[in-house]
């Protein structure tokens, strides 16, 4: 223990080191499937840490750091602190002296200082490997932002039973609920004819669509839901009189209610072709994600060692459903649960967002005594 509580006071020299990193990454975004600098600067970092890797293509990270002393660390348990590196496609506007030197992509959604917060992780494990005698792997995913990057790893060969995302925003986030996710791209077919002599001849697809749009209740939408409430989200429309095409994301917490969203999708488009002709109105609907909780119920004791690590430095713990996906659902159905811990950055996918250095802290704080927790048990 005397160990541990003097670790506790060498803290400012890695606090130092975690804002260096997170600067330097946002200074230098990329976006996803692009990383290829930040992932050789990644690689850098931990081979000179003495961590072993090997590279998920094109820009992906798996790193772990050989045990020192083998007999310390049998029968330890491997968990996984998974970060992700892409940026996001906007236009920094912040004026500060580390801001993005790349035109059009900024690091807006904390990503910056993830990488960085995992990198410190992996530094303080290296050098007090003695007080943490844990196997933590590190993933570093790319292109979580287009959802290309989670499906990239196989977590079969990670030979771990769990892990974390640092992914959520504000201090004290603890969130293993996430979206049922789909997505439905609905085709309306028309017939033009000369607008003068268009009487009982015309059809217009865009108000075909139109009609389809105002047919789903106005109440259920992005604007008037909040907590566990779904909504049919209108993303996009494009068309002219011959053919229009709207897209929806349909999203809901709860999977029955979820079913029977992407029912009521399928009925109203059946209900319009019978209404104007069967082949009218024509449906691509796919499933995108779904709800990691059904994944991490039958194995609470990580949100109680997530839970019980946030008390232990300070933190109270903030437990509250995600309104939107997190790839740690995906792992999490490809069998490593993988829940939400908070990041502590502020107003994501903006081009004003930030991280208190306090939050970093905090944040570095939890997954070191995460780091702990698991030791000991």
């Amino acid at each position: 223990m005397a160990e541990r509580l003097n670790y506790q006071c060498k803290f400012e020299k890695y606090k130092e080191e975690l804002i260096r990193l997170r600067r330097h990454f946002h200074r230098h975004p990329e976006l996803g499937l692009q990383e290829f600098e930040t992932s050789a600067f990644i690689q850098e970092y931990l081979g000179k840490l003495g961590y072993r890797f090997r590279i998920v293509e094109p820009t992906g990270i798996i790193a772990e750091h050989p045990c020192q002393d083998e007999a310390a660390f049998a029968g330890k348990k491997k968990v996984v602190l998974r970060a992700e590196m892409d940026a996001f496609p906007i236009q920094e506007q912040t004026g500060l002296s580390y801001a993005s030197e790349n035109a059009g992509v900024m690091h807006a959604c904390g990503h910056d200082g993830i990488v960085a917060s995992a990198l410190v992780l992996a530094r303080i494990l290296a050098e007090e490997g003695e007080v943490f005698p844990v196997r933590m792997r590190f993933l570093f995913e790319p292109a979580e932002e287009i959802g290309e990057g989670a499906h990239k790893f196989d977590v079969e060969k990670f030979g771990c039973e769990w892990g974390y995302t640092m992914d959520g925003g504000e201090v004290g986030e603890l969130e293993f609920e996430n979206f049922n996710a789909a997505a439905a791209k609905i085709t309306f077919k028309g017939r033009n004819v000369h607008p003068g002599y268009a009487k009982d001849k015309m059809i217009n697809s865009i108000y075909l669509a139109n009609q389809f749009i105002t047919l789903l209740p106005s109440i259920e939408r992005p604007e008037h839901t909040t907590g566990y409430e779904g909504f049919y989200h209108l993303i996009g429309i494009q068309g002219e009189v011959e053919q229009c095409t709207v897209s929806y994301i349909i999203r809901d917490h709860d999977r029955a209610k979820f079913e029977e969203r992407k029912k009521e999708i399928e009925r109203l488009v059946a209900r319009m072709n019978t209404e104007y002709g069967e082949g009218t109105v024509t449906l691509e609907l796919r499933d995108q994600y779904y709800n990691m909780r059904e994944k991490i119920e039958p194995v609470m004791h990580i949100i109680d060692i997530a839970f019980a690590a946030m008390e232990a430095v300070g933190v109270k713990p903030n437990v509250k459903p995600i309104r939107g996906g997190t790839d740690g659902a995906q792992l999490s159905f490809k069998g490593l649960p993988c829940p939400n811990i908070f990041a502590g950055g502020l107003n994501f996918h903006g081009r004003y967002e930030f991280v208190p250095i306090q939050n970093m802290e905090k944040a570095m704080n939890v997954i070191v005594k995460i780091a702990e927790l698991v030791a000991s048990r």
